[in-house]
């Protein structure tokens, strides 16, 4: 029987003006991807888990607006969400096709990236996910069904995941942890970027001022067709070319880049402990062995027996306990992520090997549909939209001389949405 897509899709994209205006302020701290060990059924309703009876801790991230802009510069190392990427190494960045969609070509967006040090591993003392993503709702729907077809080598994606590590002492930052007194420098420049997007290396010169910089030729047009025009002239025809006629990198169109926001970091259990009172979290928190409660199978079978229908309130319970998270992170083997759905999940063998040292990927992290509400994305035909975006990265986080090595990710999509050869 088909699943109840009116009922699925009655619960996505939702606004938090309702929602209880005493907020909680989280902590901005990165997350403890050595030490991150939620029971396995917190990966989602699934009968072929076999390792329920371990323990770990899901970190859950929430966005909010940051006191001060320069919070989130890279010698900070932030967790961020929106606007442009503080790369962690500033000169050795993606290049090429790494950085366009795979199906149209265009640039990639930037949406968000996330600090998560690996403390056992000394070549990844500083460590940060990035992940980029096709504003357009086609190629992620290419992407999407491309997967289950997907050979190793080059394929083609519309949502890419680099990983990029340094060790302690490198030739970017302090060995020091930051002051945040605003004293804190980086130890030297970045690469120059593009002038439109503030996003990819500007490896495009402008021919007229030889002054302004572009990741691709569209962002060079686009500029162009902005104002550029008429700077260049300026440019060229002054004796020396004022700084105040370029755009600052940086100050981005706002129809170029998704809002900016700060991820705050919090513990998936504080937050059940704080948010129910005794006999409320009964009802909510799974019993052992990831089995649901009296009060949760008696939502559940009033859904119809279908296994895309129990997934999905699976999932809309365990989001329900913070209905504003964006992120959902653990780094401990036996966990799996939260699938909204059980179609369009896939199997070990679907994950390949690490592209860089033929190891295991195991998950990190998944990102939730509510970001799309912060990010302004209406619910129409055409509007990008996804159940959740999961992601693996390497076991070991290999370290081989890559600045930015990409990772893989694993796009699931709402019912209507998928297809699978």
């Amino acid at each position: 029987m088909e699943p109840n897509a009116d009922k699925l899709r009655g619960l996505r994209i939702t606004s938090l003006d309702d929602e209880d205006d005493d907020e909680t302020e989280l902590p901005n701290q990165p997350l403890p991807a050595s030490t991150v060990t939620v029971a396995a059924a917190a990966s989602g309703y699934d009968d072929d888990d076999e390792d329920e009876d371990e323990e770990a801790e899901v970190m859950l991230g929430f966005l909010e607006k940051p006191k001060h802009p320069g919070l989130l510069l890279r010698h900070l190392f932030p967790s961020k969400a929106g606007g442009i990427p503080a790369w962690l190494d500033p000169v050795n960045l993606p290049t090429g096709n790494s950085s366009c969609c795979g199906f149209c070509g265009e640039p990639l967006h930037f949406v968000l990236q996330i600090y998560a040090p690996i403390e056992s591993n000394t070549a990844a003392f500083h460590r940060t996910l990035f992940m980029f993503m096709c504003p357009s709702m086609a190629c992620l729907h290419r992407d999407q069904h491309e997967q289950w077809t997907r050979n190793q080598g080059n394929p083609r994606r519309s949502v890419r995941v680099f990983r990029c590590q340094l060790p302690r002492t490198n030739v970017f930052y302090s060995s020091e942890p930051p002051s945040r007194n605003n004293s804190d420098k980086p130890l030297c420049a970045g690469a120059a970027l593009c002038h439109w997007c503030g996003t990819w290396k500007g490896d495009k010169i402008c021919g007229g001022c030889k002054k302004s910089r572009y990741c691709s030729e569209k962002h060079q047009a686009l500029h162009w067709r902005s104002g550029h025009k008429n700077d260049c002239l300026q440019i060229i025809n002054s004796s020396e070319a004022s700084s105040s006629v370029l755009p600052a990198v940086g100050k981005v169109p706002a129809r170029t880049s998704w809002p900016e926001y700060q991820i705050a970091i919090d513990d998936e259990v504080d937050l059940d402990s704080d948010g129910c009172d005794e006999d409320s979290s009964k009802s909510l928190v799974m019993q052992k062995h990831g089995k649901p409660d009296d009060t949760m199978q008696s939502w559940m079978d009033q859904f119809e027996a279908d296994a895309d229908n129990q997934c999905w309130a699976y999932f809309q319970e365990r989001i329900s306990r913070a209905p504003e998270q964006v992120l959902r992170y653990c780094r401990d083997p036996n966990v799996k992520p939260l699938w909204a759905l059980s179609a369009g999940r896939p199997s070990n063998p679907d994950i390949p090997s690490c592209s860089y040292c033929k190891g295991p990927l195991c998950y990190e992290f998944q990102i939730m549909p509510q970001l799309l509400y912060y990010f302004g994305v209406r619910n129409e035909p055409d509007s990008l939209d996804w159940a959740t975006i999961a992601v693996y990265t390497c076991k070991g986080s290999c370290d081989q001389n890559i600045s930015y090595k990409e990772e893989f990710s694993w796009v699931q999509l709402y019912p209507t949405s998928i297809s699978r050869p």
